[in-house]
C-alpha cells in the first residue's frame, strides 16, 4: 500500500518511516509529493492548522488517489491570543523569512516579563483517504520564549524556543533529539492506529 506525504520535505518523510518502523507497520510505502503527477497547489487559506492540514491532505488524496498525510504546524504564543498560530511562516509579511519573523516576534515580546513568555508549537496531522475518512490528531510541544535566539540549528522559530526542561533553545538540539520530542512526531505518533488500518 502506498502512502502519500503532502510535502516534498525529506525530513517529514523520514519521520513518518521512523515512526511506522518504530510501531512494527510494515506494508506501507511513504512517499513524497514528487512522486505523484503533479497537481494545482491548494491554498492554505484555513483558519486553524487543522483547517490547513485537511486543506493539504484531501487535495493529495483526491488527485493521487492514494491515502494522503498532510501537517500544519507553528508556534503558539500565549501572550499574543494565540499567534503567530497559523501565521508563523508570514507572520512579518514575507512567506519563509525566518530571521524577519524572529526579529518581530522578539519586538513583540520584549516588554513582557519572563512569566508570561509561555509558547507551544504545535503540529496537526492529517490522513485522508480516497473513500473520504478523515483522521486528525495535534502534538504539541511546550516551552518557554527566549529574548534573543539561540544556537544555529533547527529552522523557524527554534531559536527562540526553549522547551519544557531544556536549557537548550530548540536550534542547540540534534535533529534526533528534536525528532523524540517534537509536536510533530507526537501529532504522527497519534496517527499510527489508522494508519495501521490501511494494511489490514
Amino acid at each position: 500500500m502506498r502512502l502519500l506525504v503532502a510535502s516534498n520535505n525529506a525530513k517529514k518523510t523520514l519521520e513518518l518511516e521512523r515512526i511506522l518502523a518504530d510501531a512494527g507497520i510494515n506494508g506501507l510505502e511513504v512517499l513524497p509529493l514528487a512522486s505523484v503527477p503533479e497537481y494545482p497547489e491548494p491554498v492554505e487559506d484555513g483558519r486553524t492548522f487543522a483547517d490547513n492540514a485537511l486543506i493539504k491532505a484531501r487535495a493529495g488524496a483526491a488527485h493521487s488517489g492514494l491515502p494522503t498525510v498532510a501537517d500544519d504546524s507553528g508556534l503558539v504564543v500565549e501572550e499574543l491570543g494565540g499567534m503567530p498560530g497559523v501565521l508563523s511562516a508570514r507572520w512579518s509579511g514575507t512567506h519563509g523569512d525566518d530571521a524577519a519573523n524572529n526579529r518581530l516576534l522578539l519586538a513583540q515580546m520584549a516588554h513582557v516579563p519572563d512569566s508570561r513568555r509561555a509558547a507551544s508549537f504545535v503540529s496537526v496531522c492529517a490522513l485522508v483517504t480516497p473513500d473520504g475518512q478523515e483522521f486528525v490528531t495535534e502534538g504539541r510541544w511546550e516551552g518557554t520564549l527566549l529574548r534573543e535566539p539561540a544556537g544555529e540549528g533547527g529552522f523557524g522559530y527554534d531559536p527562540l524556543f526553549q522547551p519544557e526542561g531544556e536549557a537548550r533553545s530548540s536550534a542547540q538540539m540534534s535533529p534526533a533529539e528534536k525528532n523524540a520530542v517534537s509536536h510533530r512526531g507526537r501529532a504522527l505518533a497519534q496517527l499510527v492506529p489508522h494508519l495501521a488500518q490501511l494494511v489490514r
